[in-house]
């Protein structure tokens, strides 16, 4: 059955908007000032109020610009605030552009892989559409991270600096993307051809090509530098010829292997590990394995986590609710529901089922405010520069975390027994168009 849109129903709608002197006193604030600013509510102010019982001792902020690399700089939040904490300088900064250079890298060729294996498959395949699509993308996850500092370590940020290109990489995902799409079509066709000498010969020569245009748009990365650094007490740290690899063995205190990725996405079945094989990164690392359980686990291990004296890294919708000149994140900052006197209410499974929930982001749990064994209010550390929320941190709601979180990296000792053993299972494997994406 289909509808027309007649006059005398549009007609009707006019009637009905004008019947209200409300509407449009409404109407002239939210056209003057935008939804969001009409719709928004002054008393979160007074029920956030950035003090917190549990708190790193945190200060300066990174800012990954115009870029996607959230999932980087939070995983190495975490490992820069143990690193501070281990060697007394809380300051010290890693560079993302390294990892950054080597997950381009790495992406390639697990997509040049992955374009091999479905070459039998059409190009309106659903999974080979997902591969096409996935290389145009900064997006990541915990486990990615993990694997880029396993394998190739870390550097100082004055290693590798940040180049335009790292901050602003839309033009550099550009060429990438359209580079690696042709490459693709390329495979597919000495593949379908079973031409195996001229397909790894190709393979190859296309990912010394995108190692050019990484070189080229970031420099090539540091093979060895000298660690040369003030701690907080004023004394003089140097030492030279360090490899990356070699320096996070020997300074950074975070052992990748005991971390799980905790998930509450509850339109997946529950108290099962889910595999996002799509995102893999690199071939022989951490596989992307999320622990699906109710939200009080993640919620328990996050505090755990943090009155152990160490960030929480966390996937989250940080577009909803979220005023980034404050940065306040609570359920009531814009009451847009009352403003337009409609209901758009729908639970966090329903929000994922539909595409409307996303863990669009990635920032570290640096505090968190706890009474009588509730939380109040969490702080968070963002990766947006100094100018947002209160000098880059954020300050976020309970129930803001438990509606708008969909995962945390903790470590093992904060996820009950029963919770791990859940890894012993087999993983239930997601598609490239799952709602985790």
């Amino acid at each position: 059955m289909s509808h027309e849109l007649s006059p005398q129903l549009l007609e009707s709608f006019s009637r009905d908007f004008n019947a209200d002197p409300k509407n449009q006193v409404i109407s002239r604030a939210a056209r003057r000032s935008g939804l969001l600013e009409a719709a928004y509510n002054p008393a979160v102010n007074q029920r956030l109020n950035r003090t917190f019982s549990i708190e790193l001792d945190t200060d300066n902020v990174t800012n990954q610009q115009q870029s996607g690399r959230c999932w980087l700089f939070s995983t190495l939040n975490v490992v820069r605030h143990n690193f501070g904490k281990a060697n007394k300088t809380k300051n010290f900064t890693f560079s993302q552009s390294y990892n950054f250079f080597w997950d381009k890298i790495e992406r390639a060729n697990y997509f040049y892989d992955r374009i091999i294996a479905t070459a039998d498959r059409p190009l309106t395949d659903r999974t080979v559409r997902g591969y096409f699509d996935w290389c145009q993308t900064d997006g990541g996850q915990w486990h990615m991270a993990a694997s880029l500092i396993a394998k190739y370590g870390v550097v100082p940020a004055y290693a590798m600096p940040e180049s335009f290109n790292s901050n602003h990489s839309q033009a550099l995902d550009m060429v990438l993307a359209d580079k690696e799409r042709k490459d693709a079509l390329t495979l597919r066709r000495l593949a379908q051809a079973g031409d195996q000498e001229k397909l790894e010969a190709a393979r190859t020569d296309f990912l010394s090509q995108i190692y050019r245009i990484m070189a080229t748009a970031l420099g090539e990365p540091p093979k060895t530098f000298d660690l040369e650094f003030r701690d907080d007490d004023k004394n003089y740290h140097l030492d030279k010829g360090l490899t990356p690899v070699q320096f996070y063995k020997k300074y950074c205190a975070t052992d990748l292997d005991d971390y799980v990725v905790l998930a509450n996405a509850p339109d997946h079945e529950m108290n099962r590990v889910l595999h996002l094989g799509f995102e893999d990164n690199i071939k022989g690392g951490y596989p992307n394995l999320f622990i699906n359980v109710p939200m009080e686990y993640l919620e328990d291990a996050a505090i755990a986590q943090l009155k152990d004296g160490e960030a929480v890294w966390f996937g989250n919708d940080v577009g909803r609710q979220m005023d980034r000149k404050t940065g306040f994140m609570d359920l009531d900052l814009y009451q847009l529901d009352q403003l337009l006197d409609i209901d758009s209410h729908l639970s966090k499974a329903d929000r994922l089922a539909t595409g409307i929930g996303e863990s669009s982001h990635d920032m570290a749990l640096v505090g968190v405010d706890v009474d009588g064994g509730q939380v109040r209010q969490w702080k968070v550390e963002n990766s947006w520069g100094d100018k947002s929320g209160e000098k880059g941190y954020f300050t976020m709601s309970a129930d803001w975390f438990r509606e708008y979180t969909y995962e945390v990296a903790v470590q093992k000792k904060h996820v009950p027994a029963e919770i791990l053993d859940l890894l012993k299972n087999h993983p239930i494997e997601l598609d490239p168009w799952d709602s985790l994406i």
